[in-house]
């Protein structure tokens, strides 16, 4: 089963379930989808799905930030509440120790010398690494190799 008919079949169990939380946030999910899928015209895959998995918890943890910001506790625990849903949907992450080893190893295989290339190592990173790790510290396991 792709992740997206997991994601349908989710819908589905709660609506049964009048879970009405967890369904807003499922059809916010599949309306990003659909929406990828019409504006380029692609069929969205596991890969491409867990990309836009990332792109909406990112933009849930920046409301969360602001919500707190301007001491809304109760949008900050909304959000707060959508990204773990959405976090069920996110493959097996790894671990900063895994990404620190796996961006050592792209940054020799490059050829990287200095902060200067941290254009060129990101792209492959990007490549490698997209869904399975946060790419917050990527970029820090990244400038942290370029750096020393």
């Amino acid at each position: 089963m792709s992740l997206k008919d997991q994601v349908t079949e989710d819908m589905k169990n709660a609506m049964r379930a009048r879970d009405s939380g967890r369904l807003g946030t499922i059809r916010l999910l599949l309306s990003a989808v659909k929406q990828k899928e019409v504006d380029e015209r692609v069929v969205v895959d596991d890969v491409m799905l867990v990309g836009i998995v990332d792109k909406l918890i990112k933009q849930r943890k920046d409301s969360v930030a602001a919500y707190l910001q301007g001491q809304r506790q109760d949008l900050a625990d909304k959000e707060s509440d959508e990204i773990r849903v959405l976090e069920a949907y996110l493959p097996q992450r790894l671990g900063s120790a895994e990404i620190t080893a796996a961006v050592a190893a792209i940054v020799s295989a490059v050829g990287a010398k200095g902060p200067g290339d941290m254009g060129k190592v990101m792209a492959a990173v990007k490549s490698q690494l997209a869904g399975k790790a946060d790419m917050a510290l990527v970029s820090q396991a990244v400038k942290a190799a370029l750096a020393g």
